[in-house]
Parts: structure tokens; C-alpha cells; sequence
């Protein structure tokens, strides 16, 4: 009974993430926790950690079925073997609810309140668990735009303390009314505040924003989404050329007053030389409009052996309307098995075994890329490649680098096909907008591209396998949030709090 309700739970969390998106599940996901593990009081340390686990795998192969797909396009390897390895993640993941169950026991055990025990559980290991896509409970309520913008003040972990509040409270309520004792008056007004000086914070703080962006300088932005993945890319290089060109020119002729157009990574797949500086005839024919774009970089540099080598970088380029390189700059977080093959360096066959992944080196800077307009000046463009832009400390860090005019990610979702990860992807990005009150403009091969307002709101997508092109004129804002100066914080004070409940055993 105890597993098929943990079990539940992990059912639950799938549907209220980004993907499915039925958020009120968010606020019940944890409650199987919540009711086995005061049934269980004298469980063992390994019972409870085989619950959690439970609770974790279900929770993150519902979440990210997906990963087969980008598996088996990126590697080559056969679809069980794929599936295989796909579990060892879902099982690495899992551990993340299993250490949530393992410490929450223990809080409880010590005499702490559900509420209490559960809130900084939960954020210290969202905040501190090691895992290469983060995923927050609160990013379920990405379409709930005055839910969301807490996150500039402390990142979707302010929001997921807010829901975890709220499911606690529920739980001590629902416990205590059918026992027959004392409602949890105290748990219930503060779960009760939190929730709506959330949504009062947010209704204001859209108004102010809303004002100031239209007040704000604009830039036009065009962006193009041409439906052909790498592969296709690279079996037919000159037509994934002439798509960009011919849906650039419809959209020029179209919005004559663009001041950039935004293509997606990968978008160029041959290598550019490091001596290149003007790429008019290698990319922009007849374009004569600014030109933000994923290409391939091949530069010199060491090879930690005291030689050098030619060293590959997935850069974004930045080229004027002359076609002059303005900028680049190269992605920093490389994804495993694409770009790189853990231990590649240390044992080269495994580039052999796997011939679909590349062999990149990571960028070492966040510098923006500038855009000289006549009418507003230099215009700083935070560009996120790929995965960035679901990083919160990684684009904080870029935000605080160059307090940017604008947000870009280029990037290439093609290896998961027509799944949720498009649509999850767009879902975590949004947060970014957010936390720094800045225009996003994504550009993908196959979706889902999007522009979205310094609020989180979508302004307009072009969705998973279609072709278009699309226009929108965004507002230029700078200045630094609350979290763009202090970070993560409901994280490092779940974690001190976590250390308090391991060491003092409260009277119950």
C-alpha cells in the first residue's frame, strides 16, 4: 500500500512539472511522503531511502521519458541499450527524492513539523543536489505569470518553499481535523500569507514592469525557425543555408525595420577559421540586417600536455549588417554526450564507440555581445546557447557580468523529437526573464521557438516541428534584482536549516 502511495506521489510531480504542467499536482505530490512516513515512524534508514527512491524514478521517468530519444540520437546506440542508460539517470535523479524522504524522517523524528521539516528539505536539495537539468517544483506554475515573479527575488526556490508551505499546511490541517484535535492555526495563517503575498507581489510587479518596459528603448527582432535538425543539417548543408536566407528575406521584406535577426544554434554547421572576420559570403548572401547565429568554431590552443591542438567550440556569432564579425561567444556548459563523452580525454575510444557525440571545449567567458545602433546606442546581448538558459546561477552570473538590454538563446531541440522537452525547455526559460526583468528571444531548429516579455509572458511561439519565422519589438531594460544580487539565498538558509534539525531534537 505504502509503495503504490509513494509511487503516487512520483506520478504526481511528473504531471505538476513543466511538460504536463497541471500545476494544483505540485501542491500534492508530496503528501504520500508526508502521511507513509508518520505511518512508518520506525522505519528503517534503508525502508525509507527505497521509498524516496521509488518516489524519485517514477517522478523523473515520467518527467524525462525523453531522454531515449536524445540518446539514441546522439550516441547511435540501440534503443535498449539507450533505455539502459536512460535508467541509470532516472535512478541518479531519484536520489534527489531520496535524500529528500531520508532527511525529512529524520526532522520529524527529532520532533519538527511536517511544514517545517518539508520546506527546507526540499530547498536544500533542489538548491544542493548535483544534477545537469535543474528542476524546481515551482517551474510547474510557469504559465501562472503573477505566481512566478517571487523568482526575482529568490529564484524558482522562493516559489518552491511558497508550494511546499502551502502542501505542508494542507497535510497538518487534513491530519488534524480528521484526529479531531486543534487545527494548526499558526501553519495555516503563515501558509496562507505566503501564498497571497505571492500572487498580491506579483499582480504589483507586473504593473511596475509593464510600466517601465513601456517607457523602455525597443528593438525589433526577427527570428527564424527553419524545422531541420543537425543531422539534416549536415546531410544537406546548403539547403539548411538557403531555409535561413529565404525566411530571413520573407521576414525583412515583411518588418523592414528589424535591427536583428536571431538564428538558432548550429545553424551554420562548418567550421569557421579564426583568421575569418567578415562572413557576408559564407553565411549572408544578400541579408542586409545584423545577424545573431550558431555556428562552429576551430581555434588553436593548448593541449594540457604542454603542446597545442585545434581545439572546437559551439559558438554564437554576432555579425553586423556588412557581415563583420561584432562578437562571439562560446558555450560554456557542454552537454554530456553530444558535445562531449565523460573521461573522452582520458580514454579516446569511447569517441570511437559513440561517433555521433562531438568533441567540443567549453567557452571561458560570459561577456555579452554589443550591437551598435544608431538610435540607442551599444545594445547588450546576453547570449545563452542551448541548455544555458535553464541554468539560474549560470545566467545570473552572465546578467551580473554585463547587465544586458536583452536575453538570447540559440539552441537545438531536434534530438528530442515531438516531446514535452521543447515545451519544458521554453517553460524553464521563461524564470530567466524573470528573475531579471529582461526580454528572452529563443531561436530553435524545431522548436519551440518564442519571444517572451520581462515578466514571463509568451508573446509569440513557432511550435515543435513546424517551419516559420516571426517579429516582435522588445524592450530594452537593465538593472539589477534582488536576485541578481543575492542569488540563491531560500537555498543556503534551507541548507543551515537542515544542519539545525541534524543536530537538535525539538520537544514535542
Amino acid at each position: 500500500m505504502h509503495l503504490a502511495l509513494v509511487a503516487l506521489g512520483g506520478v504526481m510531480q511528473f504531471l505538476g512539472f513543466a511538460g504536463f504542467s497541471l500545476w494544483p499536482f505540485a501542491f500534492l505530490c508530496f503528501v504520500p511522503m508526508f502521511y507513509v512516513i508518520d505511518q512508518e515512524p520506525e522505519a528503517t534508514t534503508g525502508r525509507v531511502m527505497r521509498l524516496g527512491l521509488l518516489h524519485g524514478f517514477v517522478a523523473v521517468a515520467g518527467g524525462y521519458y525523453w531522454l531515449v530519444e536524445m540518446l539514441k540520437s546522439f550516441s547511435g546506440f540501440a534503443e535498449p541499450l539507450c533505455w539502459a542508460m536512460a535508467s541509470v539517470f532516472f535512478l541518479y535523479r531519484g536520489g534527489q527524492q531520496m535524500l529528500i524522504f531520508w532527511i525529512y524522517a529524520r526532522a520529524r523524528r527529532r520532533g519538527f513539523r511536517v511544514t517545517i521539516s518539508a520546506v527546507a528539505t526540499l530547498l536544500a536539495l533542489e538548491f544542493a543536489y548535483p544534477v545537469l537539468f535543474p528542476a524546481y517544483v515551482a517551474t510547474g506554475f510557469h504559465d501562472l505569470a503573477p505566481m512566478i515573479q517571487i523568482a526575482d527575488l529568490g529564484g524558482p526556490l522562493l516559489l518552491s518553499a511558497v508550494v511546499m508551505l502551502v502542501s505542508g499546511a494542507l497535510y497538518e490541517t487534513v491530519v488534524a481535523w480528521r484526529a479531531g484535535d486543534a487545527l494548526p492555526r499558526r501553519t495555516i495563517a503563515v501558509a496562507a500569507a505566503a501564498l497571497v503575498a505571492t500572487l498580491v507581489y506579483g499582480f504589483v510587479r507586473i504593473a511596475q514592469v509593464d510600466a517601465r518596459a513601456a517607457e523602455a528603448p525597443t528593438l525589433d527582432v526577427g527570428m527564424v525557425q527553419v524545422n531541420m535538425g543537425i543531422f539534416a543539417k549536415h546531410e544537406d548543408p546548403l539547403e539548411g543555408r538557403r531555409r535561413h536566407l529565404a525566411q530571413s528575406a520573407a521576414l525583412v521584406r515583411e518588418h523592414p525595420e528589424l535591427d536583428l535577426m536571431v538564428w538558432p544554434e548550429s545553424a551554420y554547421t562548418f567550421f569557421v577559421p579564426e583568421h575569418v572576420t567578415n562572413l557576408r559570403r559564407r553565411v549572408q548572401g544578400e541579408l542586409e540586417v545584423p545577424i545573431l547565429f550558431g555556428g562552429l568554431a576551430r581555434r588553436r590552443g593548448p593541449d594540457g600536455q604542454g603542446g597545442e591542438r585545434m581545439h572546437a567550440y559551439n559558438t554564437a556569432y554576432l555579425i553586423d549588417a556588412a557581415g563583420d564579425v561584432l562578437g562571439t561567444y562560446d558555450k560554456t556548459y557542454l552537454l554530456m554526450f553530444g558535445e562531449y563523452l565523460p573521461f573522452g580525454e582520458t580514454f579516446p575510444i569511447l569517441y570511437e564507440w559513440s561517433p555521433n557525440s562531438g568533441h567540443f571545449t567549453p567557452g571561458d567567458h560570459v561577456r555579452p555581445l554589443v550591437l551598435p545602433t544608431e538610435e540607442h546606442g551599444e545594445v547588450r546581448v546576453s547570449t545563452l546557447v542551448c541548455y544555458e538558459d535553464v541554468l539560474p546561477r549560470f545566467t545570473r552570473g552572465a546578467v551580473r557580468e554585463a547587465d544586458p538590454h536583452l536575453l538570447a538563446n540559440i539552441t537545438n531541440d531536434a534530438w528530442f523529437g515531438d516531446t514535452h522537452e521543447p515545451w519544458i525547455h521554453l517553460a524553464l526559460a521563461k524564470f530567466r526573464a524573470v528573475e531579471h526583468h529582461r526580454a528572452l528571444v529563443r531561436s530553435t531548429n524545431s522548436g519551440v521557438s518564442a519571444f517572451v516579455d520581462p515578466v514571463g509572458r509568451v508573446i509569440e511561439t513557432i511550435g515543435v516541428e513546424e517551419r516559420g519565422q516571426a517579429a516582435a519589438r522588445l524592450p530594452l531594460l537593465t538593472g539589477m534584482s534582488v536576485y541578481a544580487y543575492l542569488g540563491d539565498w531560500p537555498g543556503w538558509l534551507a541548507v543551515f536549516g537542515v544542519i539545525y534539525m541534524a543536530f537538535v531534537r525539538r520537544r514535542r
